[in-house]
């Protein structure tokens, strides 16, 4: 077995392990941490792959953007030692028979899906300055809108999450 088989083997199993740890832990800082092992852990798959543009983005954005303000609004909002309660029963098994279902579809389409092989792949120029001339380009290929949009999105979000968080906590003080 090749040492690229190896480490593909590692990266699954640390993805897989951490990520039902994300979703099954009953603390909130926890299950953020736990995420950022799984965003680390694909962020080196791409590095398997030789897509280095994509894990760096992948580190970037969202292992040091999304998980950090996830991380930022829990300490922010005071609700470091919050746990979740357990879900009803009822939930649980409509999560567990969706995760199944999407599975069972996902599993058929890959294996029905007739995939031929390519013999060559085609020349695509990828250099830093057409790379870097699309992300900050506003035509037709560019990215700076979707970005900026996305950027506004979360901020929105995490004031959100503040105020409502502060607001709970007026609430409870004047009990």
């Amino acid at each position: 077995m090749s040492f690229n088989v190896i480490m593909f083997y590692i990266f699954s199993a640390v993805i897989l392990v951490f990520a039902f740890m994300s979703i099954s832990t009953r603390r909130i800082l926890r299950a953020a941490v736990y995420l950022l092992f799984v965003l680390i852990a694909t962020a080196g798959l791409y590095f398997l792959l030789q897509y280095q543009f994509m894990a760096a983005v992948q580190l970037t954005l969202y292992a040091g953007g999304i998980v950090v303000l996830i991380i930022f609004s829990i300490l922010l909002t005071h609700h470091i030692s919050h746990r979740f309660k357990h879900p009803d029963l009822t939930k649980l098994i409509m999560g567990v028979s969706v995760a199944v279902i999407g599975s069972g579809i996902t599993i058929y389409t890959i294996l029905t899906y007739p995939f031929q092989a390519i013999t060559a792949a085609p020349e695509v120029p990828a250099t830093m300055e057409i790379i870097g001339n699309q992300l900050l380009g506003t035509e037709k290929n560019g990215y700076v809108l979707p970005f900026e949009l996305i950027s506004i999105l979360l901020l929105a979000a995490m004031v959100a999450a503040i105020i409502i968080a502060k607001k709970e906590k007026n609430k409870n003080s004047e009990i």
